[in-house]
C-alpha cells in the first residue's frame, strides 16, 4: 500500500532553453520505494526532467519536493540522490574500489567504515574481487554494475538512473536489467530510470511516465499503460498496434468495410461517426472460435513473417479490405496448417478493441 504523502512531487515544472520549451506544466507525484521509468521518444523531455530532479538543469517554473522538503532551489549537491549515467562516468586513474568510495571520501568518512561499505556493495554488485582493478580492465556491463555501486554508496534517499543500459549489447542488457530490479527490490531504494525502450519499461518499472512534446501523456502501471493506452500516440509508442479506420454503427457497435464488430468506448457518437480502432496483433484470435462467437469474421492470410515463437500474419478481410496485422503461435500456425494464401476464421474479443475518436482525445 503507497503512503499517504508522496516521496517526490513535483509541481507545474517548465524548462526553457531560449524560445525551446522543453518542459511545459509537468506534475507528477513518487511514492517512497517505487520503481518509475520516464518513457518517450528522444526529445520527448525525459532526460531534462530527471536533470531538473537532479539539480544538473534547474527548471524555469514550478517546485520539486523530496521526502517533504522543497529542493527546487537547491544545487545538485546539496540534494540527497545518486545517479548513474550511460557512460558509466567512472574516474580512469582511480581503482574500482576509489570509484565506488568517491563519495565517502569526499564526506571524510573514516577508511575503515568506507573501506568496509566498499566491499559491501561491490558484492552486492556481484564483483567482490574487482576492487583493486581499473574501469578500463572491465567489460561494459561490469563498469555500470561499478557506477550503480558508487551511486548507492552515500545510501541515498532517490536513486536516478539515465538511460544506464543503452550503451550495452542486448544480452548484457537483459541480464543487467533483471539484476537492478532484484537490487531495487532488495533494498527499496526509490528509484527513477529514463528509457526510450518499452521493453526496459514494462519489464522493470512499477509505474511507467510516458511522455512526448515536454508533456505527460500517460501514467501507470505497465499492464494498464498497454491494455488501455490513453492516446494514440500511447498506444503506437507501447508495443505493436494495428490502427483501423471505421465508423460509428449504432450502440456498442462499429464498421469496418462489411464488417460490423462489437466494441466499447462509443458512447455519445452520432452513427457514422469516424473513429480508429486500435487492435493488439495478439489479440487477434484463431483457435476456439465457435458459432456464437463475438467478433468473428473470414479472413485470408496475405503475408507471413517467422519470428520464432510465433509468426507475424498479414490479413485481409472479405472483399480483400482490413488490412489486419495478427500474431500467431508457432503451434497454433503448424495445427492448423495455417500458410500464406489459407482462409480463417478469427476473432477479436470486443475487451480487447481500443476506440479512438477522430479529431479528439479517446
Amino acid at each position: 500500500m503507497t503512503p499517504a504523502a508522496p516521496y517526490l512531487r513535483l509541481e507545474n515544472v517548465t524548462k526553457s532553453f531560449g524560445s525551446f520549451q522543453a518542459l511545459e506544466g509537468v506534475s507528477l507525484e513518487i511514492f517512497g520505494g517505487e520503481f518509475v521509468c520516464f518513457l518517450g521518444p528522444s526529445g520527448c523531455g525525459k532526460t531534462t526532467l530527471l536533470r531538473a530532479i537532479a539539480g544538473l538543469d534547474v527548471q524555469t517554473g514550478g517546485r520539486i519536493e523530496q521526502g517533504g522538503r522543497d529542493v527546487s532551489g537547491l544545487p545538485a549537491g546539496e540534494r540527497d540522490f545518486g545517479i548513474v549515467f550511460q557512460s558509466y562516468a567512472l574516474f580512469p586513474n582511480l581503482t574500482v574500489a576509489r570509484n565506488v568510495g568517491y563519495g565517502l571520501e569526499s564526506r571524510r568518512i573514516p577508511r575503515g567504515e568506507r573501506n568496509r561499505r566498499v566491499a559491501e556493495l561491490l558484492d552486492l554488485v556481484g564483483l567482490p574481487d574487482a576492487g583493486p582493478k581499473y574501469p578500463a580492465q572491465l567489460s561494459g556491463g561490469q563498469q555500470q554494475r561499478v557506477a550503480l555501486a558508487r551511486a548507492l554508496a552515500t545510501s541515498p534517499g532517490l536513486l536516478l538512473l539515465d538511460e544506464p543500459l543503452s550503451a550495452l549489447d542486448a544480452r548484457v542488457r537483459q541480464h543487467l536489467r533483471t539484476e537492478i530490479v532484484r537490487l531495487h527490490r532488495r533494498l527499496s531504494i526509490t528509484t527513477v530510470m529514463v528509457t526510450h525502450d518499452q521493453e526496459e519499461a514494462l519489464s522493470m518499472a512499477d509505474r511507467i511516465v510516458v511522455m512526448d512534446q515536454g508533456r505527460i501523456e500517460q501514467v501507470g502501471t505497465p499492464l494498464t499503460i498497454y491494455r488501455h493506452p490513453a492516446s494514440r500516440f500511447v498506444a503506437d509508442f507501447i508495443g505493436r498496434m494495428n490502427f483501423i479506420p471505421g465508423v460509428a454503427a449504432g450502440p456498442g457497435r462499429v464498421r469496418v468495410g462489411t464488417i460490423e464488430l462489437e466494441a466499447a468506448g462509443l458512447d455519445g457518437l452520432a452513427r457514422d461517426a469516424a473513429v480508429t480502432l486500435g487492435i493488439r496483433p495478439e489479440d487477434v484470435q484463431v483457435r476456439g472460435i465457435g458459432a456464437g462467437s463475438p467478433n468473428a469474421f473470414a479472413a485470408r492470410v496475405e503475408e507471413m513473417e517467422f519470428l520464432g515463437g510465433i509468426w507475424r500474419t498479414a490479413l485481409s478481410g472479405p472483399g480483400g479490405a482490413l488490412g489486419l496485422h495478427a500474431d500467431f503461435s508457432t503451434n497454433a500456425v503448424r495445427d492448423l496448417d495455417i500458410g500464406r494464401g489459407s482462409a480463417l476464421t478469427v476473432a477479436v474479443p470486443p475487451e480487447r478493441i481500443r476506440v479512438f475518436h477522430q479529431g479528439s482525445a479517446p
